[in-house]
């Protein structure tokens, strides 16, 4: 048993944005900082990424400079999804080029395949690239969910290594490991289950809340790693109120709000993703003092 491929705390990055263009300083400090924090690895490109409104060539950009920046020191797994196949298939040959050491890929959107369709679209991508595959089932943006069947079935392919789970079902995890066995990794894509999550059977957490407290994030997982169930219940206590406020409005509106308080990015998104009210403002500011981020 070699056990799951990557573990621990593991950060969606942001795409900074400035005037309208992706500001490669800022990523590039968001990376380095995030790896000086204690992140085990790092996702570009995500949905966090606001990767629907990047052009083709801005996304392989932020792949390569994730890599770059990254030196080896930490795992970079690059967003690669689409709901077109051969654009996945695209996005994940170029990951490979760029160094990247494993894929993250979204169940399609919008198309709403069924289960064949879902097998065969995550096989297409398997097939044309070397690259391990975590899939990524997000049924809330995505409508489609990978049964637990179905990723039984696409564990079977070589590289098909885990899947980011973010549908909140916590009995999810348990079934997946009674079907899959212990060295299908399983990570949670939904930051407020994290806890119960990795009492299931869970690896570790791909997490919006890490770009804002790496650090605490990161402390949480050493904790639960190193048996010290208190402790990391009282991490999780503290960052709770942080893990509900960053998704108060659609993300990463309330995330890149939060990352502009502590100078690490602007608070600008692209269309059709706006600036958080200040309602909500008023709330991040609020759970980020709480996890001691702020004053």
């Amino acid at each position: 048993m070699a056990g799951p491929i990557f573990s621990g705390s593991m950060t969606a990055l942001i795409t900074p944005f400035r005037q309208g263009e992706v500001d490669e300083p800022a990523f590039a400090k968001l990376v380095d900082w995030q790896i000086m924090e204690g992140t085990d690895a790092l996702i570009p490109c995500g949905t966090t990424a606001e990767s629907p409104t990047l052009s083709h060539a801005e996304h392989k950009r932020v792949v390569e400079l994730c890599v770059e920046v990254t030196r080896g020191r930490v795992p970079v797994i690059a967003g690669t999804g689409s709901n077109s196949t051969a654009e996945a298939i695209d996005l994940t040959r170029h990951a490979q080029e760029a160094g990247a050491d494993a894929a993250l890929v979204v169940s399609p959107y919008y198309n709403k395949p069924n289960q064949e369709g879902l097998y065969r679209h995550f096989k297409a991508i398997h097939d044309a690239s070397d690259l391990p595959i975590v899939l990524y089932n997000i049924p809330g943006r995505s409508i489609v969910d990978i049964s637990v069947e179905t990723m039984a079935r696409l564990a079977e392919l070589p590289r098909i290594v885990g899947v980011k789970d973010a549908t909140a079902d916590l009995t999810r995890p348990w079934k997946t490991r009674a079907a899959i066995g212990p060295d299908f990794m399983m990570v949670s894509g939904e930051d407020a289950t994290v806890l119960p999550f990795m009492a299931q059977g869970g690896d570790g957490c791909i997490s919006v809340t890490a770009n804002v407290a790496p650090r605490l994030c990161g402390a949480f997982h050493d904790a639960w790693r190193a048996g010290d169930y208190g402790k990391a219940r009282d991490l999780n206590d503290r960052l709770m109120p942080l893990h509900f406020a960053l998704f108060t409005e659609p993300s990463p509106q309330p995330v890149k709000y939060a990352l502009s308080l502590i100078d690490r990015c602007a608070d600008e998104l692209r269309l059709p993703l706006v600036p958080v009210t200040e309602e909500t403002r008023t709330t991040v500011r609020k759970a980020m003092a709480h996890a001691g981020l702020i004053n």
